[in-house]
């Protein structure tokens, strides 16, 4: 009896399954079965089911009540296979995929579609050319030989099924939805922005606030509008290249305080008001559309929602059921303890194996104490800022710390020179490609102050350039910039897929459910009396996960955990 199956679903709710051999081809007969989830309840014995798309099978069968302990997505897999490969940027479907095996023509994949404010439906979704499940096993099987011929098998592996794994809880994290209460945004937004006024324009404090911005310049002005606040500035006898914060934060005067306040709340109403609380959030539920491994790093995104970059303010609406807690965890230094494991640095690893703060320790070690500096430093070398002061606390990190730093400088070298870069599991950065703003953004690249070290306003924290695969590179030092960082970063993304499928694990058969998940944060909403035993989870998945990914190394994965009724008190 084998463990592994492939399924392949039908339009008409029933499905094509067979088991599969060591091979990976079939190993019996396919079966017709007229109802899915009749299908995968009835064979409770199998370990892992593979199949085209979790996106497009999981959310069926969840929304009959059925769970899936272990699953391999096959247009996943081969996302991760064609970058390995030098590839990144072919059409990754698995009808591609069957095309290529057989030396046909390549059909480009569908278009992603748009999401659906406040609905799961899949009416809207572009229909993938349907493969046999004769053809998915035969891709699937030649998958498996793929993964043996790359550098490090093993780890491929891993990375693959880790992503797998990534993708059944992005799918149950956007059944589960998170806890959202209506009422208390709406208070929220009322003490932010005042009343609503008529016909949809700006509310009242907004418009108290574009009106202090114009009566300091002498004339009518529109804050929302960068140019028209660039050419006032400018008639002023200041000179201003944008306005974002961290450049008109300094000026001398009297506009700056009130544009300051009107663009804060100006990107609450926009991003989070009432229009974003009507559209997105239902039955006491944010239900965003989470996706594993959205990002070239494998950092995930939502299709749409924004609910990667909620404010801390908005945070207030975020709250638990009755009887429950949100149990908010937030990793420690996550990207220097990814270096430290991956670099085998012996004094790095050293630091990051205590129970102390780390930027407080390489500061005791390199800066004389100086926790500000040494942090500074530490990012310094994995996002590549090198001039200045950054080269001079680069040169202590050095010495300090030779292996880490030579870590990421022998990266950024296979970035300028145009060579494939890997994460820790094989995750592969594209060869050839060009730095994009929004792009950036999407990646976690600060676009608003270089010099603060917090989540940027994309959709994961750090610095560098995020890059789009299909463009010829003409600027290698940038590109070797985003390398260093995306060795750190990647693996850090690879780690939090494994602590994922970790807690995922340690969370079945408890009422416990994870319902939100950025980078280094995750949120499980579960009863009060299962919250001691989730922290507890937690802090075992993600040593676990340190194990899985890194090998044995003396480096600790804490968790700072808070179990709170709202989640704006866990910070």
């Amino acid at each position: 009896m084998t463990d592994r199956w492939a399924l392949a679903p039908a339009e008409d709710g029933g499905a094509e399954i067979a088991p599969l051999g060591p091979d990976g081809l079939l190993a019996g007969p396919v079966l017709w079965e007229p109802d899915l989830a009749t299908a995968v309840r009835a064979r409770p014995e199998v370990a892992r089911w593979v199949w085209r798309s979790t996106a497009e099978v999981y959310p069926r069968l969840l929304a009959a009540g059925v769970r899936v302990e272990r699953c391999y997505d096959v247009e996943d897999a081969e996302t991760l296979l064609l970058g390995h490969e030098g590839r990144s940027g072919e059409p990754r479907s698995a009808a591609a995929a069957l095309a290529r095996l057989r030396g046909g023509p390549v059909p480009p994949d569908p278009p992603q579609r748009a999401a659906v404010p406040g609905s799961q439906s899949s009416l809207f979704e572009p229909r993938p050319v349907h493969v046999p499940l004769p053809d998915l096993v035969e891709v699937y099987a030649e998958q498996q030989r793929r993964h043996e011929a790359t550098d490090r098998p093993e780890r491929m592996r891993l990375l693959t099924a880790a992503e797998s794994a990534g993708m059944l809880v992005a799918a149950e994290m956007n059944r589960a939805g998170l806890p959202w209460s209506a009422e208390v945004h709406r208070r929220v937004l009322h003490e932010l922005l005042g009343e609503r006024y008529a016909g949809g324009g700006e509310p009242r404090r907004l418009a108290e606030l574009a009106d202090e911005v114009s009566a300091a310049f002498g004339r009518r002005v529109r804050p929302d509008l960068p140019a028209d606040v660039v050419k006032a500035f400018a008639q002023a006898g200041i000179k201003v290249r944008s306005t974002r914060r961290w450049e008109i934060r300094s000026i001398d005067h009297p506009a700056v305080k009130p544009l300051l306040e009107y663009k804060k709340l100006y990107r609450i109403w926009v991003a989070h008001g009432w229009s974003w609380l009507q559209d997105w959030v239902r039955d006491g539920r944010f239900r965003p559309e989470f996706q594993a491994g959205g990002t070239v790093t494998g950092r995930w995104v939502t299709n749409g929602g924004g609910a990667l970059q909620i404010p801390k303010v908005i945070r207030r609406a975020v709250v638990a059921d009755p009887g429950w807690r949100l149990v908010v965890a937030d990793a420690d230094q996550m990207e220097p303890r990814v270096l430290a494991a991956m670099s085998r640095d012996p004094g790095l690893m050293e630091v990051a194996g205590r129970e102390t703060d780390l930027y407080q320790s390489v500061s005791d070690r390199a800066f004389s104490g100086n926790r500000d500096q040494a942090k500074l430093a530490v990012l310094g070398a994995v996002y590549g800022q090198t001039s200045g002061d950054g080269l001079k606390n680069l040169a202590a990190l050095r010495r300090r710390f030779p292996k880490a730093v030579a870590y990421v400088d022998d990266a950024a070298r296979a970035g300028e020179e145009g060579r494939l870069v890997r994460t820790w599991l094989g995750r592969t950065c594209p060869p050839a490609a060009r730095p994009g703003g929004d792009a950036a953004e999407e990646a976690g690249i600060p676009q608003d102050d270089p010099a603060e070290t917090g989540t940027g306003p994309g959709s994961s924290s750090g610095s560098g350039s995020e890059w789009v695969p299909g463009y010829a590179s003409t600027n290698a030092r940038a590109r070797g910039r985003f390398a260093r960082n995306f060795v750190v970063q990647g693996s850090a993304a690879d780690w939090a897929l494994l602590l994922l499928a970790g807690l995922r694990q340690a969370c079945a058969g408890m009422a416990a459910e994870l319902v939100f998940f950025q980078h280094d944060e995750v949120i499980v909403h579960c009863p009060e009396e299962e919250a001691a035993t989730v922290v507890a989870a937690i802090r075992e998945a993600a040593e676990t996960a340190g194990r899985l990914t890194f090998g044995q190394t003396p480096v600790r994965f804490p968790f700072t955990t808070a179990v709170v009724e709202c989640y704006a008190d866990a910070k």
